[in-house]
């Protein structure tokens, strides 16, 4: 009995690498459907922003909900529980990302991971350039921020529409890309778009942080732990001045990424537990398996078996993804996305923001990301991934230019309530149906046998 359940669970007869990969094509299945959600979400508070339920769309939004504990009340209306609320967990799920792509991933390997850093740079640099160059007077200018950043959901989403013509190592430089433009916004927000710094509130926080730290070191495995502590590095965060987002990354880097037992040790341990459980037999066939103490302390020890053989940050990355994925961020588009579609406001200043995030986005991200590659493969800091090409590398990087979900975040903290805010979501949302467009037609195009000439690695 014990063989044959074993013999049924995939992960015994896997390789290393395809216990590496595993996770990652998980997560661009899971980012590519969550990305028809997101798309429906979005449309759906364009509908009602342009609609007579606009009023009531809006006045919903702005709803104050507080929460009281004794004499405590936290109080924010719906708009920023969604953003400094909700958006916590999605950081948190991209903490983990982060720090599983730099200890086991693409990014673990110094070689393999130049090429999307140097890309994800220039995919930053140059469109934050060309925003300023067009708005460079001091009430606008703190918009640079907005079409840095890349939408891994709605990228990876457009991407699987091409199913094989996309080959899987451009999945993976796009998805690591991504997640290094992530890293780069988050260190954008945490400098550039915090104020009013409360230093003991921060103090707080950061002191949950090290106790987390101090945890993992001891060696503590208890994924609910670390999920309850990583909630009171929010709640100071939240009332510190530093954008509460931060906290979700910074939490996420305290959970354990090792497991307490070898595989070999599971296998053996449940086999064990297994044979146990076979040579205890129900005296009558009315007999429950619920009342033998004996059959129930062999399945609990295979749980907790099951537990010490998966590391923490594995299970809470992949019992996030489905809410992330299906809830916070088509939330988070529901609240965010929905701007009245009108050329009027478009006049002075919040035109030329509208231009500059439009000209950043899709122009700046895709020229970015390539002179970034060119320059990263001609100087031998990296190679192109396997089975691509230039064509191809060009249509991910245009699929770059897809900001929508970090591009509103931003977009928020920049400008606050009004005309420009509204300007810019025009601008991302314009940007990114142009960049996912061309993105998808360019890959379509792009097939694996094009001759497209590399340049060749500087000699040393």
């Amino acid at each position: 009995m014990a063989r044959r359940i074993l013999d049924r669970v995939p992960h015994w007869s896997q390789t290393p690498a395809q216990r590496i990969v595993g996770p990652l094509q998980e997560f661009i299945h899971n980012s590519a459907a969550g990305g028809i959600v997101l798309i429906s979400a979005a449309v759906l508070a364009l509908i009602l922003a342009n609609s007579p339920l606009s009023e009531g769309y809006n006045e919903l939004l702005h709803s104050e909900v507080s929460v009281t504990a004794g004499s405590y009340t936290l109080g924010a209306d719906v708009l920023h529980w969604v953003n400094d609320g909700l958006m916590a967990v999605f950081f948190f799920l991209v903490g983990l990302e982060m720090k599983r792509e730099l200890l086991v991933g693409e990014l673990s390997n110094r070689r393999a991971a130049m090429l999307p850093l140097v890309a994800a740079v220039g995919g930053a640099a140059v469109p934050a350039l060309i925003y300023v160059a067009m708005n460079s007077s001091r009430e606008v200018v703190g918009g640079w921020g907005v079409p840095m950043a890349t939408d891994i959901a709605f990228a990876l989403g457009i991407l699987a529409l091409l199913g094989s013509r996309a080959p899987f190592a451009l999945k993976v430089f796009l998805t690591s890309v991504a997640i290094i433009d992530d890293l780069i916004a988050v260190l954008v927000i945490a400098i550039f778009y915090s104020s009013g710094i409360n230093f003991v509130a921060l103090g707080m926080g950061i002191a949950v942080l090290f106790a987390m730290l101090a945890l993992n070191l001891l060696g503590v495995h208890r994924t609910w732990v670390f999920a309850v502590l990583s909630f009171f590095v929010w709640l100071p965060f939240f009332e510190s001045g530093v954008h509460a987002t931060i906290a979700g990354v910074l939490a996420a880097w305290m959970v354990p990424a090792r497991f307490k037992m070898e595989p070999v040790d599971f296998v053996r341990r449940v086999r064990e537990m297994l044979d146990r459980f076979e040579t205890i037999p129900l005296s009558t066939p009315d007999d429950l398996m619920i009342t033998d103490q004996r059959q129930q302390s062999a399945v609990i020890e295979i749980e907790d078996a099951c537990e010490a053989v998966q590391a923490p940050l594995q299970n809470m990355e992949h019992s996030l993804h489905f809410p992330v994925n299906f809830v916070v961020m088509p939330l988070f588009a529901l609240a965010n996305a929905g701007v009245a579609l009108s050329l009027s406001g478009l006049e002075g200043e919040a035109g030329l923001v509208t231009l500059g995030i439009i000209l950043g986005l899709v122009v700046g991200k895709p020229a970015g990301i390539m002179l970034a590659s060119w320059l990263a493969v001609r100087t031998g800091l990296g190679a192109l991934p396997e089975e691509t090409n230039w064509a191809q590398v060009l249509g991910a990087a245009c699929l770059g230019g897809v900001g929508f979900t970090m591009s509103l975040f931003i977009a928020a903290l920049a400008f606050g309530d009004g005309p420009l805010l509204d300007a810019s979501k025009l601008g991302i949302l314009a940007a990114s149906l142009i960049s996912g467009t061309l993105g998808y037609v360019l890959l379509r195009r792009a097939s694996a046998d094009q001759t497209i000439p590399t340049p060749e690695p500087a000699a040393h």
